[in-house]
């Protein structure tokens, strides 16, 4: 494994959302391990600070919003690593910083660099474990907890139901986790729906057809931090493929993900955890499509309702 200790600074682009940050912790904890002396820079977008922290991999946040938005105010990097994407974006933006070594994948437009083949079809935590192993560091693909913020749970020991995903393709219908909401608070779980501000209607809807009020939505009311001390601390989460299923896997939380165009295998829970239930109907689609995908409106509220771990969640099934 390459270790450097002589000081000086590893910079990482992963300039993408919460559930990307979370997939790629175990590459980040193994370059802390492969360059302990050096001071570990994440490129990413300023709002993941909070959630950054609690991996305790990264010294700094580099605030990135995006591809083309990288600026090093400083000396070039010992080391630069593309933690972002295949390419060629997000290769010029870090061969810009002139850094004295480069970990990337292999693109045609810079056939000087070194690196493996961009592989399509593998689960987002191995590509990047993949990438570091070609590169001689070594790296835990299991390694996804991360720390408990300080903050207290807004609703610790509820049912967190969150209807929002980044783009429509992924999202399942509101009535449907409104059922889901249902069948739960009929069952005297507490139930909290959750969002972002731009989801707060949709969080709101959802609450007020399984017959939830208002102190319900936490949609829009929490920081990142208070997001993952509501998940650290949940009874279970039921969710599409998006960032909350991720916290779901990195705090050990009960969840049933649900996933329409992309297959759990690239971007689900890891396999033999069975708190974690990834449902699937085997149709493949475009994750950025403007519909909800075939795949994923196939998924009934009973089939939700069927795979949640009870074991895990401490209750018997209803209904």
């Amino acid at each position: 494994m390459a270790v450097s200790r002589a000081g000086g600074e590893v910079l990482v682009l992963r300039a993408l959302g919460i559930g990307d940050l979370l997939v790629a912790v175990p590459a980040l904890r193994g370059l802390r391990r492969a360059f302990p002396g050096d001071h570990l820079v994440l490129a990413a977008p300023a709002a993941l600070t909070e959630l950054v922290a609690l991996t305790g991999a990264v010294d700094e946040v580099l605030p990135t919003p995006g591809l083309g938005t990288l600026r090093w105010p400083r000396p070039a990097p010992r080391v630069a690593v593309n933690l972002h994407g295949s390419g060629p974006e997000s290769i010029a933006d870090l061969r810009a910083t002139d850094p004295g070594r480069l970990i990337t994948h292999r693109h045609p437009d810079f056939p000087d660099l070194d690196g493996p083949q961009w592989p399509d079809d593998v689960h987002e935590v191995d590509r990047w474990c993949g990438l570091l192993a070609a590169h001689g560091i070594d790296a835990d693909r299991a390694d996804l907890a991360i720390a408990r913020p300080a903050v207290p749970s807004p609703a610790p020991g509820a049912v967190v139901v969150h209807p929002g995903a980044a783009f429509p393709a992924r999202r399942w219908p509101a009535d449907r986790f409104a059922d889901v909401a249902r069948f739960f608070a009929a069952a005297g779980r507490p139930v909290v729906v959750t969002g972002s501000p731009a989801e707060r209607e949709l969080a709101r809807s959802v609450a007020g057809r399984a017959g939830l009020g208002e102190d319900a939505v936490l949609a829009g009311r929490t920081g990142l931090a208070e997001l993952a001390a509501l998940v650290a601390r949940a009874a279970l989460v039921v969710c599409g493929d998006t960032g909350i299923g991720h916290l779901a896997t990195a705090y050990g939380t009960p969840s049933v993900v649900l996933f329409g165009p992309t297959p759990p295998a690239r971007w689900g829970p890891p396999r033999g955890r069975r708190q974690h239930r990834p449902l699937w109907t085997g149709k493949v689609g475009d994750p950025f499509g403007a519909d909800p995908d075939p795949g994923l409106l196939a998924l009934s509220v009973a089939e939700v309702l069927n795979a949640v771990p009870v074991a895990e969640l401490g209750g018997s099934r209803h209904g």
